[in-house]
């Protein structure tokens, strides 16, 4: 072979492994790895419905954004996730509005103890104006974008053997775990209990242990997490009817193109949703199926507990806006 074939093949060959190399640049390119962190177990409809809409946004988006779900506070607790968002080590997150509630305060007006009435407000609350205007607030203030709003449960108190709550002043001195952030202070401040702030991942331990002698969780958190194994009594307060949010972090949702957003937002709305109903169903169940494990299931005058904590707060004390309060107590 004469030298001028041997060039022309080497040329052939160079741009055949050229284009390969671009190919294969472009097929890595065209998918996007997301992350997508919660601090729940992987037994809870929270990571069931997170992998859920994970798979779902990847199929149809044809396979262009693999998100992985991270749960368990396995890339950190939930201010570090919270946190991820901004420095871009997280894409994703299912958290507490409380959480987002330190980024924008107002958001948080929800914590206010006994604002909703049940699960099913709460829901009405997810698709109304005055949601919309505090998720636009957060939105605004983070750069982060809420896509839905999750049922999590009413939260009750549970205590140990020796500590039993029945009524509202059984809760003065109690030495009570609550989330590190500053919106679940309001029950416990207003009934003289002491507030202790815990990260999640470590509450078992610290009931275990006696560092605290109640906590404050819904039933199926409770269950989850096996609180009920360390806590012998479960009392019926449901002072907080709580929520998570589906949250992107501002880096991605601003490289979604208009149809990603809308694929993104009922995908996640969806999971949402189906979350809510789990929830809710596990909620109905789990008085009796604590009671057969010989938990000590207390009912309370619920009507009490309010009576006793709007006599001693209200929501301006805590930084939440009178009209937010007033607007979504207002909601039939």
């Amino acid at each position: 072979m004469n030298s001028s074939k041997r060039n022309t093949l080497k040329a052939v060959a160079a741009c055949a492994l050229a284009a390969t190399a671009l190919g294969t640049a472009g097929m890595a390119g065209a998918q996007t790895k997301l992350k997508w962190a919660h601090v729940y177990e992987t037994s809870e409809p929270f990571h069931k419905y997170s992998v859920w809409a994970a798979e779902e946004i990847k199929k149809r988006t044809n396979g262009k954004y693999d998100i992985q779900v991270f749960p368990a506070s396995s890339l950190g607790k939930e201010a570090d996730i919270n946190q991820g968002m901004t420095l871009g080590t997280v894409d994703i997150v299912l958290t507490g509005a409380s959480f987002a509630g330190n980024t924008y305060k107002p958001l948080a007006v929800t914590y206010f103890p006994f604002i909703f009435r049940d699960a099913e407000h709460l829901l009405k609350y997810a698709k109304s104006d005055v949601f919309q205007e505090l998720a636009k607030g957060y939105d605004e203030k983070s750069g982060n974008h809420i896509t839905a709003l999750n049922y999590y449960g009413a939260r009750h108190v549970t205590s140990s053997a020796a500590k039993p709550v029945t009524k509202p002043e059984d809760m003065k001195g109690l030495k009570i775990r609550v989330p590190d952030a500053p919106a679940y202070l309001a029950f416990p401040k207003a009934l003289g209990a002491n507030a202790t702030p815990i990260a999640f991942a470590e509450v078992y331990l610290a009931l275990q242990n006696n560092t605290v002698d109640a906590q404050e969780n819904p039933l199926p958190t409770i269950e989850a997490k096996k609180f009920f194994e360390v806590q012998k009594n479960i009392s019926l307060t449901g002072h907080i009817v709580d929520s998570l949010l589906t949250v992107t972090s501002g880096q991605l949702w601003g490289k979604l193109s208009a149809d990603e957003k809308k694929i993104f937002t009922e995908v996640m709305q969806e999971a949402a949703e189906k979350t809510g109903r789990d929830i809710i169903a596990s909620e109905a169940r789990l008085v009796e199926e604590f009671k057969k494990k010989g938990n000590n299931v207390i009912t309370v005058d619920k009507a009490a507990f309010r009576e006793a904590v709007l006599k001693n707060t209200k929501p301006t004390d805590h930084g939440y806006r009178q009209q937010d309060y007033d607007r979504i107590t207002a909601i039939k």
